[in-house]
């Protein structure tokens, strides 16, 4: 009897996934063929994926030719991303390719010239990402991420549960978003997040709670970890008003046309009693909409000694990569403190702001892991080239892509014409309607578009309406600004949402799943929450 027990197990061996190098790999899309799917899932997801090159191309002439009140180049950016967006939602393409077939689609149906067209792809933000990707890159490469992961797992009632695992990430990365980008939040956090995932696959197939062939990518753990790590930060950047981009944006549009500043103080009080709503609504949908194959894991403290042990000191390459990352979030965070003190409308502060902008702290932190030396004698650095290679560069077109299609929305006025349409189908006459409208617009720019042009393009819109139908444009422009701050739906929506697709453990369909629930609930939270809590505080 032993025997066949024995030959099985090495049987079983022979095919036994090695999870860390599928979770470390630093994939993304992956064909059909690449996947590991039932028979039923791979019919399902062949029909889905055939289904789009029919669907695109039906939706975008349909959109072109159809006659309706748009501008001719309204009309050309619309039918262009109702071809993507539907490409993207049957994943008949990979996600970066249809991005990019979009932008050259633009060009050649006459949208705007290419140089126009192209430019927002040289937006800070592109450098952002690299730079933070190659910060990740060195994390991963020299074991940083998983001697951080080992420490997680190691607090006191923490790695036994992998809901608490999930609800410790999403606690750190909302109070840092606060202060820190939610972009670079999120690339600091997610070597780490995929060094716990790691370990918690690995224990999995070590207690047979999964098959030991299984895909770590497919697990619902992995998908809500990465997921609370993207939400998170989008919920803690409302925190503050520095907080992220649309924030600032819309912050300054209401002073701008109202005369009324709202302080530090007023938006951190306003802010935070909606945000843990939102923390408490995302861990419910989460966990319904991607519940975790366990919720307790045993063995974790032998596990993590086990590994501990076996990583030793740390070693040069390590210290080197903790400097370069420390140095990088230190700056990244600088002029936040600065803002404090001094106030983000005074001349050093501006200086600095300027100066220490997150793209180039990114790519200039990056820069340190190709001179801090592990051995100079022998010209070894910490990182070489071939390694800042394998970083995600479809994740950074896709984003950059992103970029563009929301440049496009604004420029050809086509985001103007959604609200305006919006404005005559509802006919606004109450405040609550009018902050209902400007919630709903935001986030339905905010999900093909980047979040800093959906402030600014949704509160220009929202104060003037508010004005005309006799409404204090302050709370509904405020409402605007948060509803911004969304899109959750798409990893276009936001770099955060870009950042853990780019993990490849979130699939469009699972973000897209739980992103529209977040949207709903979170919508409704700032359209019946926020006109209170404001008025409270003294806002409006």
């Amino acid at each position: 009897m032993k025997m066949p027990n024995n030959t099985m197990t090495a049987s079983t061996r022979s095919i036994r996934t090695n999870v860390t190098e599928v979770l470390l790999s630093g994939g993304t899309y992956r064909s059909l063929e690449q996947q590991r799917l039932s028979p039923a899932e791979e019919k399902f997801e062949t029909i889905r994926r055939v289904s789009g090159f029919i669907l695109a191309p039906l939706g975008f002439l349909f959109m072109l030719w159809v006659p309706n009140d748009m501008e001719p180049t309204q009309q050309k950016v619309a039918a262009v991303l109702i071809g993507v967006i539907l490409l993207w939602l049957c994943e008949s393409l990979p996600i970066p390719v249809t991005a990019l077939l979009g932008v050259g689609s633009m060009v050649l149906i006459g949208t705007a010239p290419a140089a126009e067209v192209l430019a927002p792809f040289g937006s800070t933000t592109i450098f952002t990402f690299i730079g933070a990707f190659i910060l990740a890159q060195a994390m991963l490469k020299h074991g940083v991420a998983q001697r951080l992961a080992y420490f997680v797992l190691g607090l006191p009632g923490v790695g036994n549960s992998t809901v608490r695992i999930i609800l410790a990430f999403g606690g750190i990365t909302c109070v840092l978003s606060a202060f820190v980008s939610n972009t670079a939040t999120v690339a600091m956090l997610l070597p780490t997040a995929l060094g716990i995932l790691t370990v918690i696959a690995q224990l999995m197939q070590d207690k047979g709670i999964v098959k030991q062939d299984f895909d770590p990518l497919r697990l619902r753990v992995g998908a809500a970890l990465m997921l609370m790590l993207a939400y998170g930060a989008s919920i803690g950047g409302l925190l503050t008003p520095v907080g992220a981009p649309p924030n600032l944006i819309g912050r300054g549009l209401i002073e701008e046309a109202t005369g009324v500043r709202i302080s530090f103080g007023q938006w951190v009080m306003t802010a935070l009693p909606i945000c843990i709503c939102m923390m408490l609504a995302l861990s419910v949908i989460l966990f319904l909409v991607n519940r975790p194959e366990t919720r307790r894991i045993e063995g974790v403290a032998e596990f993590v000694a086990k590994h501990k042990e076996r990583q030793g000191k740390m070693s040069r390459a390590e210290i080197n990569t903790v400097i370069a990352f420390s140095i990088t979030v230190f700056l990244w965070i600088f002029p936040a403190i600065l803002g404090m003190f001094t106030g983000t409308d005074s001349a050093i502060y501006e200086l600095v702001d300027e100066r220490l902008n997150e793209g180039i702290v990114a790519v200039m932190g990056a820069v340190l892991l190709f001179i801090l030396p592990v051995e100079s004698r022998k010209l070894q650095y910490t990182l070489d080239w071939s390694d800042a290679a394998k970083i995600d560069w479809g994740t950074i077109i896709l984003f950059g892509c992103g970029m563009i299609f929301g440049a496009m929305l604004g420029s050809s006025g086509l985001a103007e014409t959604i609200g305006s349409g919006l404005n005559n189908m509802l006919g606004v006459s109450s405040a609550l309607v009018i902050t209902a409208m400007a919630v709903l617009l935001a986030i339905l720019i905010s999900e093909t578009t980047s979040n800093t042009a959906a402030a600014a393009v949704t509160v220009p819109i929202v104060v003037p309406l508010a004005m005309a139908a006799g409404v204090d444009p302050v709370i509904p422009a405020m409402a605007a600004t948060f509803g911004a701050s969304f899109g959750f739906m798409l990893p276009i929506s936001t770099p955060q949402n870009a950042i853990v697709y780019g993990s490849g453990c979130v699939s469009i369909a699972r973000m897209i799943r739980t992103g529209i629930s977040f949207d709903i609930i979170g919508g409704a939270l700032i359209i019946f929450f926020l006109p209170t809590v404001a008025t409270l505080v003294g806002i409006g």
